[in-house]
């Protein structure tokens, strides 16, 4: 599938800052499964750009701006061309690291007991890979999805209660849980085509570690695995560690922000 990526964020601040750098995890890689046709980052102001990775092996763009900043506008557009099938299976991705170090929990996806026995009974097959599936279908079944909001930081433990749910939540409940039964799990943001349609919009997911298969991608979003339809852009262990755009900045007020998808409304 050919996906178009039309994407902008606007930064405004309540006073102009001194400085600004931003570390942004906007650039996808070209795996087995995908294939990054044309990328490009445009900022609105004079800014120096250098390329590198993050220790997750994620492609960066680090930003360095001077001031006086009362906003910034930084948009990315692109194609890619994603070919793989609808398996979930992840290979030729950068791995800096081992499977066990998706172990670790954060404070967005510390698993408590409720959560663990929601996923216990959909996890009884006596197959690894099966086991997951149950998981990522019966998550889909609980949650009631409700768009993709700003980030309020809420833990997995909070959001697996919570009325609503965006696919950010989704992704942390179910490396939440995953981790909590021994199985390492991974956050994964990028892009996911709504409905066929060829132009995509931020998206979160879940990466699997299955001993003998290697990675794999579910999203508990629609409760299937990500296939053709999903660009993957950045993993981490939760949504601050694969963060499209973090950073500081020299000053004082406060920040406000504004993201357009450029799909209709």
């Amino acid at each position: 599938m050919r996906l178009k990526i039309h994407h902008r964020t606007r930064y405004s601040f309540t006073k102009a800052q001194l400085r600004l750098v931003q570390m942004l995890r906007l650039t996808p890689e070209d795996t087995d499964g995908q294939t990054v046709i044309d990328w490009r980052i445009d900022v609105d102001r004079d800014a120096r750009l250098r390329q590198g990775r993050d220790g997750f092996g994620n492609r960066v763009t680090m930003l360095y701006a001077d001031g006086p900043i009362d906003a910034i506008e930084i948009e990315v557009s692109g194609e890619v061309l994603t070919g793989q099938g609808d398996d979930g299976i992840v290979s030729g991705a950068t791995e800096p690291f081992p499977p066990e170090l998706y172990l670790r929990t954060t404070d967005r996806t510390l698993a408590d007991d409720h959560l663990v026995a929601f996923l216990a009974p959909l996890m009884q097959s006596s197959d690894p890979l099966e086991r997951l599936h149950g998981a990522n279908r019966g998550l889909f079944r609980h949650i009631t999805l409700d768009g993709d909001g700003p980030d309020d930081g809420r833990s997995a433990r909070e959001a697996f209660d919570a009325a609503t749910h965006a696919p950010r939540d989704a992704a942390h409940i179910l490396i939440a849980g995953l981790r909590a039964m021994g199985v390492p799990a991974r956050y994964v943001w990028g892009y996911r085509s709504v409905e066929g349609d060829a132009l995509a919009v931020p998206h979160a997911w879940t990466e699997a570690h299955v001993a003998g298969r290697g990675w794999m991608a579910f999203d508990p979003s629609c409760g299937e695995c990500a296939g053709s339809d999903h660009a993957r852009v950045a993993i981490g262990l939760d949504s601050l560690t694969a963060a499209p755009v973090a950073g500081s900045r020299l000053g004082p007020g406060r920040e406000r922000l504004a993201v357009d998808t450029g799909a209709e409304e």
